[in-house]
């Protein structure tokens, strides 16, 4: 009976533990049964190679359908109206909603084309007056053509040679890749911390970025808010060409999620 009734006591004492152990909690959830405006505005058209393509074109390159945002890349069949030879569609946070520390995920699934980059990324929220690659950027997830592998990529100052950067990119490494299911949805996250960015793809660890101690600048821009952006891009000089027969090409992103440590 004694060792029953201590066998008892330990159990209660572990499920007293396990219930308040510390977690991650949710603080912040978009299951895109509509596109927010107070959160989410469209990326508009720029010069670089992930915004050329970029529309606010709501009929042809952005949906909301069966709970999910969809965001395409198509051929543009009326250059009378803008000379792009492609369209592309983006949203974005900026402006509306800052993320400061804890953990974001997004769940997507992403359609493949030779030429296709989809993209999800983090940018200051209120310090982009550095300059890039000083204010630093936290790319969440970026997949190439018909990759089965994502990649998972953070830019400052340290790491990157351009805008007068150091270009150290193994000292720490500054990115890394993961496997993903290249017909399903996945679930690819970023934890935020003052000392360190740790990445995963379906609750997986593919690795982190730490905080270290050097005399070089601009190591870690990275303990800031930041907004988020989500988009599809069509060709580039890291993506390559774009097959137009491969086209229309979309993205499903089912929800974004931001919890904190409690």
């Amino acid at each position: 009976m004694k060792k029953l009734l201590l066998l008892a006591a330990v159990l209660v004492a572990a499920a007293s533990c396990t219930r308040h152990q510390p977690s991650w909690q949710l603080v912040w959830q978009d299951d895109f049964d509509t596109l927010d405006p107070t959160v989410w505005s469209r990326i508009p058209r720029g010069g670089s190679d992930w915004n050329n393509t970029h529309t606010t074109d709501d009929e042809r390159c952005f949906a909301l359908r069966d709970g999910k945002l969809v965001l395409r890349g198509i051929v543009n069949d009326d250059r009378s109206a803008d000379t792009a030879a492609y369209l592309t569609g983006g949203v974005e946070t900026r402006g509306k909603r800052a993320f400061d520390g804890g953990r974001i995920e997004i769940r997507a699934k992403l359609g493949a084309a030779r030429g296709a980059w989809p993209a999800f990324w983090l940018m200051p929220f209120k310090e982009e007056h550095e300059g890039w690659p000083h204010c630093g950027e936290i790319d969440i997830m970026e997949r190439l053509n018909h990759d089965t592998i994502a990649y998972q990529t953070t830019h400052s100052a340290y790491s990157s040679a351009f805008g007068g950067g150091l270009g150290i990119k193994n000292d720490p490494p500054h990115g890394g890749i993961g496997a993903i299911d290249p017909d399903d949805f996945n679930v690819y996250g970023v934890d935020l911390w003052p000392d360190s960015l740790v990445f995963h793809i379906n609750g997986r660890r593919t690795f982190a970025y730490p905080r270290i101690e050097t005399d070089k600048p601009g190591q870690f821009p990275f303990d800031r808010p930041w907004f988020l952006m989500l988009d599809m891009q069509l060709g580039g000089s890291w993506v390559g060409a774009v097959d137009p027969a491969e086209l229309p090409v979309e993205m499903e992103i089912d929800w974004v999620r931001h919890y904190q440590w409690k």
